[in-house]
This record gives C-alpha cells, structure tokens and sequence, in this order.
C-alpha cells in the first residue's frame, strides 16, 4: 500500500468532540467492555469444566462467547483509550488490520448464529436422531467452516481495500476504522468497491437472517405436535438464541445493506452493535437457562468454599 500512497496515518474523528463527553464516555465503556471480556470468559471456562454442559448448544454457545470476545476486542480497546487523546491516530495498516479482524469474527458469528440454530432445528424436528446428526465430528466441522467462512470473507474485504490509493485528505468520520468511512478518503471512485462490499457484507448478513428465520418458523410449525411442557421447554431453549439474533444483525443489516454513494454513518448503530451487544449476549443466554445458571452456582460456589 506504500507505494501507491501518500497517506501513512489516519486521524480519527471519535464518537463525540466535547472533552467532557468524551471522559463521561470512557467512565461509561470502560466497565461495558470489562463485563464483555469477564462475562463471556465465564461462559466458555465454564462450558469448557462442567461436566452437565456437554451437549452441542453449548459447546456452540462456547465459542460463540469467544467469538464476542475477540470481535469486541478489535475495536473497543482503542476506542476507550482514543477517548482520553486529544488526537486520535492509527497507522494506515494499522486501520487496515482493524477492518481484517473485525469483520473476520463478525461473520465468524454470523455463521456461528446460524449454525446454532440449525442445531436447534434438528433438536426440536428430529430428536430421535439429534445425536447421531451433531455428532462431535459434524459440530467441530461446522465450527470450523464457520471460522473459513470468516476468514474468505474478510480477505475479500481486505483484498478491495489495498488496491485503492490514498492520497489525502486523512481524517476518517469514525470512531474506529471501516470500509465505507476509508472508500470516502480513497481518491479514486469507489463505487464498483461499493458494490463488493454490499455484496459480500450484506448479503452475507441477509440470506444468514433468512435461513435463521426459516429455520425458526419450522420449528415453531413442528412445535404445534409437542405438548404444552415440551413447547415451554423448546421455546425456552430458543428464546435466548433469536433475542441475540435479533440484537446483532438489525444493525448489521442497517448499515450494511445500503450502498456506500448514499451511505450515511450512524456512529450510534455501531456503538450498540460493537460495544453493547458483545456484553449481553451473555446476559441473555445466563439469566434465560437454568442449566447454565446451575452450571456456574456449582462450578464457581465449590471454588469459593
């Protein structure tokens, strides 16, 4: 990228201007991203230990809380320090870097999602041969494709992106690096990258919506067979997983899905989807299974006696 630019660093515009709201911000984040790495941490050391939490949701559900952890990382530790600079920069790599990680584990996620409730499909609709289907070998593959799948489609952002030229201006309306915040320094025209990237980010997001949808109006069609105990218990198990679902993609697609000539940043879509989301998934999938709650109660009450 060296060779076709003039710009080496970027400045960072951030959430607000305001010094004092900035401080407010970081006395109010600091603890979000806190409760994201320790909540998360909790739910895959304990997935990990206890004995009674051995079936696929929850190995799924694992890595899920990995996957947060990392997603979350690439962005919110620069961006709570950024809020006590004065200047905020990042190299031109650096920015780059930040975009490949991003969304490599954000798609990683939207697969894990996906994955998760195709296991809640085969759960509910053929529970005679659930074990047999998810087998350990077909869950490692399906988290394993899951991780490829990011993998492909952050290389092919990364790919758009290091053919463009850089040349001035360098100030990026953001708080963290992101493709249509950089295509708008890029002095070229962009809208052929535009289009790539509605293609391979919303798209990718949408037809993953869709599935998740289809699979849960066949679950809630097959749950019309089951009794009233049984729908309580499949819908409890479910329950979590569309909340979650319905968190992290609504603003996926928002942003996503619109293309970059007439794209508008919305700095607080993103907050919510980068900072807040990562740190109630775990909330949700603790307070809403009794089985993880009993998990922890026993795990962490044993260790504190």
């Amino acid at each position: 990228m060296a060779s076709t630019n003039n710009v080496t660093e970027l400045i960072i515009v951030g959430l607000f201007q305001d010094p004092e709201v900035q401080r407010a911000c970081f006395v109010m984040f600091l603890p979000v991203y806190l409760a994201t790495v320790v909540g998360n941490g909790l739910i895959v050391l304990t997935v990990n230990v206890s004995k009674s939490l051995r079936s696929p949701m929850y190995f799924f559900l694992s890595y899920l809380s990995l996957v947060e952890i990392t997603y979350s990382s690439t962005v919110v530790p620069k961006f709570i320090t950024d809020l006590l600079a004065k200047i905020k920069t990042i190299s031109l790599e650096g920015c780059v870097a930040q975009i490949f990680f991003f969304h490599f584990f954000g798609v990683t996620e939207i697969f894990l999602l996906t994955v998760m409730a195709y296991d809640r499909f085969v759960a509910i609709c053929k529970p005679l041969r659930y074990t047999t289907i998810m087998s350990q070998f077909v869950c490692r593959l399906l988290v394993a494709v899951s991780w490829l799948g990011g993998i492909i489609h952050s290389m092919v952002q990364i790919l758009v992106t290091v053919q463009l030229p850089f040349c001035g201006p360098n100030v990026i309306d953001h708080y963290f690096c992101d493709l249509h915040p950089l295509f708008k320094l890029a002095c070229t025209d962009t809208s052929v990258e535009g289009v790539i990237v509605l293609a391979n980010s919303g798209l990718i997001s949408v037809f993953s919506f869709l599935i998740l949808v289809s699979s849960y109006i066949v679950i809630l069609y097959n749950l019309r067979n089951h009794s009233a105990e049984g729908r309580r218990k499949a819908l409890s198990t479910c329950a979590s997983h569309i909340t979650v679902v319905l968190l992290f993609f609504g603003p996926a697609i928002f942003l996503y899905m619109r293309p970059s000539s007439t794209f508008t940043e919305d700095k607080l879509v993103a907050v919510f989807y980068t900072v807040v989301t990562p740190m109630l998934n775990p909330i949700i999938y603790t307070l809403r299974n009794a089985e993880v709650k009993n998990a922890m109660r026993k795990l962490y009450g044993k260790r504190g006696s």
